[in-house]
């Protein structure tokens, strides 16, 4: 079940890494080419969502089923891997906010960029007409 965990991972890695490229200063040649990239990407990366929700009532699910530890019926060892269990379905939720809050915010600068493009060219048009 680690798998879904590492392809969460790349999907909100690669979602952080356009979202720095097209916010970095200075990059203006690579703007347009990025933000068309970009652009092409957002709707496979939509999956993005509902792959986080299955995940996310997946750790749910976990957790209502799992067994719970009381201090006089648990061995020590069954205590630590109770606490790991707890953990890592933390961590995951983490990951899974992560990789929701990159896309939204991937979404929204993407939008932002394009309409400032487009901004750009009309008083560009502005200008060279008078």
């Amino acid at each position: 079940m680690a798998v879904e965990w590492v392809v969460l991972g790349c999907a909100a890695g690669a979602e952080a890494i356009m979202l720095l490229l097209l916010t970095i200063p200075g990059l203006d040649g690579l703007r347009k080419s990025l933000t068309a990239i970009t652009r092409n990407l957002l709707k496979p990366f939509f999956s993005v969502v509902p792959f986080s929700l299955f995940l996310l009532m997946d750790i749910y699910w976990k957790y209502e089923t799992r067994v719970y530890c009381e201090a006089d019926s648990c061995a020590s060892f069954e205590q630590i891997r109770h606490q790991k269990s707890i953990v890592k379905s933390q961590r995951n939720v983490l990951l899974i906010a992560a990789a929701l809050i990159f896309y939204w915010l991937l979404y929204s600068v993407t939008n932002l960029v394009v309409k400032i493009e487009q901004l750009n060219e009309r008083v560009e048009r502005l200008k060279n007409r008078d």
